[in-house]
């Protein structure tokens, strides 16, 4: 069973717990701030609250947006936040992290330009206006987390023995695994800049160049160990990235604002203690040369000197948003989204989930603090369920970020946003309550299509019947919907 971390029946509850934490987490219970509209790269939206990127897995297996990705969209539409920040989007097949991943390219393209326009349809009904949203697109490469196999930038002892493996097909990385060549890395720039002229095509607002959560762009940036004009020094592993963003202003200019979540703070690699269960870090030698953001000399804290460096690089090469995430849901999914239950390939947490909250508010505060005028986009928020707003309203004021934005927290309950700001009563009944069953279903692999498609099991009812199915397809019992009834009863 896991250990309950989240007992608050009060703001003050919460505050109480910060406090004896030590974490630097404040609230406010006036809002005023979240109602602001932020000025981003010429354009205006309505309040400071976003969805965050939210895969679904749940795309055809070309890449097309399907029934529920449609479903999905149109649901954050109607939530009220004026910043939708579009899922993770492969930019070739070979870089899908699931075989129903989305994937943007002239044959898809109608698709993507359907749930555009029924995304900003459902907005005007909802709210009587649509010029002050910005819809985006996120575009990837998976690298190591490709499906059809791992495409890896260099070689990362501490972690290419947790890579998935694949024994039917043989695959294990170790030194006889091939590395991404220069070449190839050269051709990609060009896939990167051809979906970024599609997105403009298809008439998104921006465009989110993803360096976040060791996929391969976020992995490039920590490649201290590549040979080659792509790794070794900061210049060469940021060439990949500001290449792009050079060869996409010569055709986008003002018509797609240029964007990235990024890394700040890999981490290091967490497995289980096959004893207490709970994650423990793997050993690693010092000075760590792996990952991005992390102080060399002691890993199991951020450095965010080539951060803020690598920022300003990016606003210098036309960068007008920014979002900012953390960790690996790989290996250390603690860091990246604090959470009470694991999910069914993680660990129980090795810390307080509150401490977690309060490492995304302090270095997104740090980044916006070094670029006061910069639109930041903050992450951490969805543990803490019902006062999300209030620390939202808390760091605004503050200025530690622009825009918050909702994540796990906006597939369970999309209404949150209109809810809070409407200064009805957000309901407890329907906030995300970190139990990792989104995660569950996301790693279920056990479906026809190779992949099920993900939602909120204990809000969702769409999303209980696949994950039932799902268990069923496994161990042919009802054990897991039995875990999420008790689960429910919890909480």
């Amino acid at each position: 069973m896991s250990k309950k971390y989240f007992t608050y029946k009060s703001l003050a509850d919460v505050e109480q717990a910060s406090r004896s934490l030590g974490v630097d987490i404040t609230f406010e219970e006036k809002l005023e701030a979240v109602y602001s509209p932020v000025r981003i790269g010429g354009r205006i939206i309505g309040n400071s609250l976003a969805i965050h990127p939210m895969e679904g897995c749940d795309g055809t297996l070309d890449g097309r947006p399907d029934k529920l990705t449609f479903r999905r969209w149109e649901r954050f539409a109607q939530g009220g936040a004026k910043l939708i920040w579009g899922e993770a989007t492969a930019v070739v097949p070979e870089g899908r992290a699931n075989p129903r991943q989305l994937l943007l390219n002239r044959s898809t393209m109608p698709d993507f330009r359907k749930l555009l326009k029924a995304t900003r349809m459902k907005h005007r009904e909802a709210f009587g206006r649509d010029d002050d949203l910005l819809v985006g697109i996120q575009l990837t490469h998976s690298g190591r987390y490709s499906y059809p196999k791992p495409l890896i930038s260099y070689y990362h002892p501490h972690v290419d023995f947790l890579t998935f493996s694949d024994k039917k097909r043989g695959i294990r990385i170790n030194g006889d695994y091939p590395v991404l060549t220069d070449d190839y890395l050269e051709r990609l720039e060009d896939s990167y800049v051809d979906a970024i002229r599609i997105a403009s095509d298809v008439g998104f607002d921006f465009v989110d160049i993803k360096q976040c959560h060791t996929y391969l762009l976020n992995e490039l940036l920590g490649a201290r160990t590549r040979p080659g004009k792509y790794g070794g020094s900061f210049e060469n592993r940021t060439r990949f990235i500001r290449n792009v963003l050079a060869k996409s202003k010569e055709f986008v200019g003002d018509r797609l604002i240029l964007a990235s979540r990024m890394n700040a703070y890999d981490g290091i690699p967490f497995a289980e203690d096959p004893v207490t269960k709970v994650g423990v870090p793997l050993p690693y030698e010092i000075p760590y040369d792996y990952g991005f953001g992390i102080d060399r000399m002691h890993p199991m804290k951020e450095d965010l000197t080539e951060v803020i460096t690598f920022v300003k690089t990016l606003m210098e090469n036309g960068l007008k948003l920014l979002n900012i995430s953390l960790g690996s849901p790989y290996y250390n999914m603690h860091i990246g989204r604090p959470f009470d239950r694991p999910p069914i390939d993680g660990y129980h947490p090795p810390e307080h989930p509150l401490v977690g909250v309060e490492r995304h508010f302090r270095i997104t505060g740090e980044i916006q603090k070094a670029f006061p005028d910069l639109p930041v986009v903050g992450t951490g928020y969805s543990w803490l369920r019902k006062f999300i707003i209030n620390a939202a309203e808390s760091n605004l004021r503050r200025k530690r970020v622009s825009i918050i934005g909702i994540g796990r927290g906006s597939i369970a309950y999309p209404n949150y946003v209109k809810d809070a700001l409407s200064r009805a009563d957000v309901k407890s009944s329907m906030v995300c309550y970190g139990a990792s069953f989104c995660t569950d279903l996301m790693r279920s692999k056990n479906n026809a299509m190779g992949q099920y498609p993900t939602g909120c099991v204990p809000r969702d009812e769409v999303y209980a019947r696949i994950y039932k199915e799902s268990i069923r397809k496994v161990n042919g019992s009802e054990a897991a919907e039995t875990e999420k009834e008790k689960e429910e009863k919890e909480n």
